[in-house]
């Protein structure tokens, strides 16, 4: 059935529907809809994308608050159930370790289930389709749910895990950035361009979460701190050794957050065999939680790694300097929360091979007091890692034998031992033509083609 139409009184512009003619506030819905085409024309404009990062800062600034939020609370239970549970061993062991291999077993599930491109942190597959290849169904908006969920439960387990947010919330915000372009070309009409995981997972959460155990080795690692408060206690410019060298200070029943650096000294082992034997454990551990089909960030973790690196140099140096190093009359005291900052920039600049690391160590202290000998350790470090082994992020598109292209080294083109005629077909295959088994020579004022044979060759000039 055909829409009834009608004119207005008095107006001598185009019919409208009766449904609109007839009702309520007609002047305020045409209004409305005046504004929203407006709106529309306006930000859907084509070479205008202020609006799309605008919006698209806006979302993941909410997903990522809510995440830490959410993230916050499950930590804070957790910590609550440690607490209460009682004082026998056994009942404070399973609720360390029950609590991470429960979340990581969901995570691992839930994110394989709905996709396996959600385990992991993205980087390198997003490295392949910046380089031209197509991976399908890899920035669906189904792999942004399960990345959400995934890495929420993952960032849950605490620093038992070991893994942090940074890489996997670049693929996030690219998925965000391809549905919106999506939405945006649907808008405006225009063309478009086996193993049992969940069980390995709980398995391998199992493992580090009995070694974390705070009352067991985890006490030698500090696994009672997260991820910030490792960073915020690495970064202390007091050194650790000289203040413990006259003095023995308790092992607390919970974290000081004025002293957290209690959680790295233990009278056995002292200063600095606590941070190398944090070093030791993270760097096997690290290994093994990289293994775990989960949402996760790698970088943050490498980034401590460095930081207790640069730490462990900075204590030593303090001990065998202990009234600081003259130099010109002057004496500079050894401050090892620079030499932390040093190293935290220089390992995760060499693994992930960039530069940046050092403008983000920057920005994470918020003073630049050290700039120039953290860009010498950053540039000293790229040029070594670079000379000897692909980065991270390429080696694991190696291991993950992604179509991607290998960088190529400047180098005296006779080195490579790889030359064209090793995998280019040399035959060459030819059309001709049969007329009545008669040899016919025929000469083209135009096209200057001869025709010997039966055989058509082109000659100069054709």
């Amino acid at each position: 059935m055909e829409e009834l139409v009608g004119l207005r009184e008095g107006s001598s512009g185009s019919p409208v529907t009766l449904q609109e003619l007839w009702g309520p506030c007609p002047r305020i819905r045409r209004g409305i809809r005046v504004g929203l085409e407006w709106l529309k024309l306006k930000l859907f404009r084509v070479g205008e994308d202020w609006y799309f990062l605008m919006i698209l800062g806006v979302l993941m600034a909410l997903i990522s608050y809510t995440m830490d939020f959410a993230v916050g609370r499950v930590v804070q239970a957790h910590m609550w159930l440690y607490r209460e549970i009682g004082d026998s061993h056994l009942l404070r062991y399973l609720s360390w370790t029950v609590y991470p291999v429960a979340l990581v077993s969901f995570s691992s599930g839930f994110s394989q289930s709905i996709t396996p491109f959600s385990g992991g942190s993205g980087i390198p597959e997003l490295k392949t389709i910046l380089s031209g290849v197509v991976l399908e169904d890899y920035l669906d908006i189904k792999n942004f749910g399960a990345k959400v969920v995934g890495l929420t439960c993952t960032l849950a387990a605490g620093s038992t895990i070991f893994l942090g947010k940074v890489g996997p919330f670049v693929h996030l915000s690219v998925m965000i950035a391809a549905y919106l372009g999506r939405v945006r070309t649907k808008t405006i009409g225009e063309s478009e361009n086996k193993i049992n995981k969940p069980l390995y997972s709980a398995l391998a959460a199992l493992v580090l979460a009995s070694i974390t155990y705070p009352p067991g080795v985890g006490r030698f690692i500090a696994s009672r701190l997260s991820m910030r408060e490792h960073l915020n206690s690495l970064f202390d410019d007091n050194s650790w050794a000289l203040m413990t060298r006259n003095a023995s200070p308790a092992w607390p029943a919970e974290p000081d957050p004025q002293n957290l650096w209690f959680e790295w000294y233990h009278p056995p082992f002292t200063v600095l065999g606590t941070l190398s034997f944090f070093l030791i454990m993270k760097f096997w551990m690290l290994i093994l939680a990289t293994t775990i089909p989960i949402p996760a960030g790698y970088f943050m973790p490498i980034f401590i790694f460095g930081a207790a690196i640069g730490r462990l140099i900075g204590e030593a140096l303090s001990v065998a300097f202990p009234e600081g190093i003259i130099a010109g009359g002057v004496t500079n005291p050894i401050m090892p929360g620079g030499y932390a900052l040093a190293g935290a920039a220089a390992f995760s600049g060499a693994v992930t091979h960039t530069i940046s690391t050092a403008l983000l160590a920057f920005e994470l202290t918020g003073q630049i007091v050290h700039a120039l000998p953290v860009l010498m350790a950053v540039l000293m470090a790229n040029a070594i890692a670079q000379s000897c082994q692909p980065s991270f992020y390429d080696g694991t598109i190696i291991v993950k034998k992604l179509p991607y292209l290998p960088w190529i080294r400047g180098r005296n083109i006779s080195s490579h031992q790889v030359i064209v005629e090793h995998f280019m077909n040399g035959a060459i295959t030819t059309l001709f033509l049969r007329f009545m088994n008669a040899e016919i020579g025929i000469c083209c004022r135009q096209g200057q083609a001869q025709v010997l044979s039966g055989v058509v060759l082109p000659t100069r000039g054709s």
